[in-house]
């Protein structure tokens, strides 16, 4: 990749900073929510790595992109991102150009100007761009594995539960250790980062799991992909090309409960990696609890109203629910305060009076 900073101005590189921050905004609320609550220079080398991420993963989801040109520009984008490859941004900006929809939204808004974020991305340390690269890289690459592997489907169709904890490493845990790789600065004492380094891909796995069990419905409606495995559906009468037939209502929802187990086994050590984060560089362990925490509030949801996972909205906690986790999370935590709050979400919605 050619080094995009050094064409571009310092007035440039802030124009494009603040964009990625106004942009994030939209492609994410629970990640714009999570940036806001982080101080610089976290909440910039967060925003920039989240983002660098975005675009790859917008294009995985695209319902109207065909697999091997899906599978093509994912890699396009790898070779962007490899600092041994002279493959341009503008390349990969210019094949994408044909697939970027009229009324796409922030989401393709970003990927048509990919080019801002690998400015910012470009003008970081060195230590920055070395902690984003590698797990972004192995996002995208997994990414590709993953639309090559299901091409003849036009959709991802995942066949067992390992196979979708692989998919989940690729798109989340991934983005786990890309959050602990800059978290664990030089100053950060060993006994912290170990504890960090070993389960900052149960962290990203249990939101993930959360997030693949509460769009069933919006995940095969629009993107034409089923994370729910084919062998656990098939054994509830399921196909996976009939998620929305009237009759399997009952089966998905069976798995969609084992799936709700799995995302709660990860639970405990996604918090272990929430009681070591530390408070350095602008980086605020509230940040963390707070998507976690609404994760908790999801699981709960889902599980009182499996069926509606069916539905093209999904399942979603309250705003007010959202405000509330917000409040007491920027009240101050400790490991006895989180534990607590988990708790408390997992048996009932928060409440902004208490």
């Amino acid at each position: 990749m050619a080094d995009t900073s050094e064409t571009a101005d310092a007035a440039t590189i802030e124009r494009d900073l603040a964009w990625s921050h106004e942009i994030v905004q939209d492609v994410s609320r629970t990640f714009a929510i999570t940036i806001d609550v982080l101080e610089e220079p976290m909440a910039s080398s967060i925003c920039v790595g989240y983002l660098l991420c975005r675009v790859p993963d917008t294009i995985e989801d695209a319902g109207h992109i065909p697999p091997e040109q899906k599978a093509a520009l994912l890699e396009t984008y790898d070779s962007v991102l490899d600092p041994a490859d002279t493959t341009t941004v503008e390349a990969f900006e210019n094949d994408v150009a044909a697939w970027v929809p009229d009324d796409g939204g922030a989401d393709w808004e970003l990927v048509a100007q990919t080019d801002r974020v690998l400015r910012v991305f470009e003008s970081r340390p060195e230590r920055i761009r070395e902690a984003i690269r590698p797990p972004a890289r192995e996002l995208v690459g997994g990414m590709a594995t993953f639309v090559r592997r299901y091409a003849s489907e036009g959709g991802l169709r995942l066949q067992a539960r390992q196979e979708l904890h692989e998919y989940c490493h690729y798109a989340a845990g991934t983005v786990g250790e890309l959050v602990t790789n800059l978290v664990c600065g030089e100053e950060t004492p060993s006994g912290t980062c170990e504890p960090l380094e070993e389960n900052a891909e149960a962290f990203g796995l249990a939101l993930q799991l959360v997030n693949i069990a509460k769009d069933v419905g919006a995940d095969f409606h629009e993107e034409d992909n089923v994370y729910l495995p084919a062998d656990e559906l098939e054994a509830e009468d399921v196909d996976q090309g009939a998620l929305d037939d009237p009759d399997s209502v009952d089966g998905v929802v069976t798995v969609v409960r084992r799936t709700i187990e799995d995302a709660r086994d990860y639970l405990d050590d996604a918090q272990t990696w929430l009681e070591h984060v530390p408070e350095r560089a602008g980086n605020r362990t509230a940040a963390w609890a707070i998507p976690y925490l609404l994760a908790v509030g999801t699981l709960r949801e889902i599980e009182s109203r499996p069926e509606d996972v069916l539905r093209p909205e999904g399942v979603k906690i309250s705003r007010q629910e959202v405000g509330a986790v917000i409040e007491a999370c920027l009240g101050g935590l400790d490991a006895e305060t989180l534990g607590g709050l988990r708790r408390q979400i997992a048996d009932e919605p928060l409440s902004q009076d208490l």
